[in-house]
């Protein structure tokens, strides 16, 4: 990965110290036998197709930008509430030094979430096929990728590492060069995210800028900044399949009620 200038850069960084850390603890040949033998996941890209706009509802404790949001976090009643009233899937931050996430939330949502038939997927800044084998092990049925935090080749390496353990893979861009890559590498899911990594201003139209550059037959879903209906209605008219919503679900005095206004647009 090259260096971006960005936050991003510490994040990966102490993501390179705790990947040493578990690698020392179960080797990448255990791990990825490990994975082999995992339960058969659930099919994200048929959780997010149809002529509905469908809602990844994330539970999240933390973030650079803002901080701890949720101090008082119980990803499994968050989980389960979003999966009830109508989330077509559940993100998870694993990502432990920054967003206050772990694996232990990864197991334990996707054990509350899964028997409802609703994916899980590994919110994270991955960048070795150890960390997608991990994911498999923790009861992932997807994976982030993003681009900025990987090199071609690597992309590449990793998602045909993912493809390989029925791992999908929601490919996350912040420009057209980076769509160009993600295109390149055949990405089957697009996330769009709206949030620039050198400032951390959202633009939601982005998704409606480079929307126009994807061909049929990928999965689009926007990421970032949408708190409302209102928010929502252009990217389902621009034909948006998706979208990824976080801090104004956690920050929401009524979650349930804030999935149900996402998720009916």
């Amino acid at each position: 990965m090259s260096s971006t200038g960005t936050i991003l850069d510490d994040i990966i960084e102490a993501k390179r110290v705790e990947l040493a850390r578990h690698k020392a603890e179960t080797s990448q040949a255990d791990m990825e036998a490990q994975a082999k033998k995992a339960p058969f996941p659930l099919n994200l890209s048929g959780a997010l197709w149809g002529d509905k706009l469908r809602l990844i509802a994330e539970c999240k404790k933390a973030s650079p930008s803002k901080g701890l949001i949720a101090p008082s976090y119980d990803p499994v009643t968050i989980a389960t509430s979003y999966a009830k009233n109508g989330a077509a899937a559940i993100s998870v931050l694993t990502e432990s030094d920054y967003f206050q996430g772990s694996l232990e939330h990864l197991r334990a949502v996707k054990d509350a979430v899964g028997p409802m038939g609703v994916p899980v997927l590994r919110k994270d800044f991955l960048f070795d096929p150890y960390q997608l084998y991990e994911a498999r092990v923790n009861g992932a049925d997807a994976a982030l990728l993003i681009v900025a935090a990987l090199e071609e080749p690597e992309l590449r390496e990793m998602l045909a590492v993912a493809q390989g353990i029925w791992l999908q893979a929601l490919v996350e861009v912040h420009s057209e060069e980076e769509l160009e890559i993600a295109l390149r590498c055949g990405a089957e899911i697009i996330g769009i995210n709206h949030r620039d990594l050198k400032t951390f201003k959202v633009d939601t139209s982005l998704s409606l800028r480079l929307r126009p550059m994807i061909p049929p037959g990928r999965l689009i879903v926007a990421e970032s900044g949408m708190s409302s209906a209102k928010d929502v209605a252009p990217l389902k008219q621009a034909g948006i399949n998706a979208i990824l919503v976080g801090e104004a679900l956690i920050m929401a005095a009524d979650p349930g009620a804030k999935v149900r206004e996402l998720a009916s647009v």
